[in-house]
């Protein structure tokens, strides 16, 4: 089972869990008078809501390579807004469609290896721990989305300096001969105040791996995201106040930061576009001896619909609900008129 959770955890138990709690409240002052009971089923529609939230899913290849090598890979992705700008390839697809190729095929190349997603934005997230499932790994990365706008405050390329730190420190004593690669997946903008802090800490207990730059010099616009999928062509651009009044925000890829970045952690840096293979990105990193066959990287299916079936179905009884009222109302008045 994996989650891909629309919002952080903590946010979505807050405001769900704020809800329920009204609705248990509302329920409990007078369980019997009339239409009380809608009270439980809106308490039914937040606990779906939960469930659809998280986005659950269920891998389909039940038989992952497992391998008896040493070698764990974390992935590190910048999933502020800056990169949804629209500057990768060709086609000029927001930067996330890069990072999500990029790590299907360094999952492929490196099976048996055990993986890690981690992303960051306004906090940093563990997506998926330490595990041999690339079906897992590949879907955790296409459910990747940049963060919701209106909570974007700023971003910095250091935000998982600090917890990448602790992470690794705590494998390497748990896990002291496996090999750790790391792989930081970003464009390098700084756009808080704050310099970005050292990942020299981090360096300590990286083996192998590479810093992946994704953007271009001339920069993207960048779509907003309010946490639910919608067509690009439905999402205004995200906009700011310059000199000339409000325009369009565009987002460059800074490479000196993330050349840094690199030094600091020890790797080599690489600038990534669509045409480019990801073998320079994993030269010289071998994983062993794989005790299962490679199987090719199956995307994991998401049944978060299950969810939504059910709060559609007690959203209509909700809305028949309101019809009987409107249907009540209107009698009252037209009753008062004619007397």
């Amino acid at each position: 089972m994996t989650f891909s959770p629309l919002l952080p955890i903590g946010m979505l138990v807050f405001i769900l869990g704020t809800m329920a709690l009204f609705a248990i409240v509302q329920f409990a002052r007078a369980p019997k008078r009339p239409g009380s009971w809608h009270w439980l089923i809106r308490l039914g529609m937040v606990i779906l809501l939960f469930g659809l939230a998280l986005r659950p899913g269920l891998p389909t290849n039940l038989r992952p390579p497992t391998a008896s090598g040493d070698v764990d890979v974390y992935f590190v992705v910048d999933t502020t807004s800056s990169m949804a700008a629209e500057d990768y390839g060709p086609a000029g697809e927001p930067r996330l469609v890069g990072v999500r190729a990029d790590i299907a095929d360094i999952a492929s190349e490196l099976a048996g290896a055990r993986f890690s997603l981690i992303t960051f934005d306004a906090e940093t997230v563990q997506r998926l721990p330490l595990t041999t499932d690339t079906s897992a790994l590949v879907s955790g990365a296409n459910a990747l989305n940049q963060e919701v706008t209106i909570y974007s405050s700023g971003s910095s390329i250091s935000a998982p300096a600090g917890y990448l730190a602790e992470r690794l420190a705590g494998d390497a004593e748990q896990y002291p001969d496996r090999t750790r690669v790391l792989f930081y997946l970003g464009d390098g903008e700084q756009t808080v105040a704050q310099a970005p802090e050292s990942f020299e800490p981090v360096g300590t207990f990286v083996d192998e791996g590479a810093v992946l730059g994704y953007g271009t010099a001339s920069g993207g616009r960048m779509r907003q995201f309010n946490g639910y999928d919608e067509s690009d062509a439905d999402r205004p651009y995200i906009t700011w106040f310059g000199d000339g009044g409000m325009q369009e925000a565009v987002s460059r890829i800074d490479e000196v930061a993330l050349e840094s970045i690199a030094m600091q952690l020890g790797v080599d840096y690489l600038h990534r576009d669509a045409a480019a293979p990801v073998d320079a990105a994993i030269a010289g990193i071998t994983v062993g001896d794989v005790s299962a066959e490679r199987e090719p990287v199956v995307d994991t299916p998401e049944f978060y619909w299950i969810f939504a079936i059910g709060f559609g179905m007690l959203a209509l009884t909700e809305i028949g609900a309101l019809a009987v009222a409107l249907r009540d109302l209107r009698r009252l008045e037209g009753g008062g008129h004619a007397a």
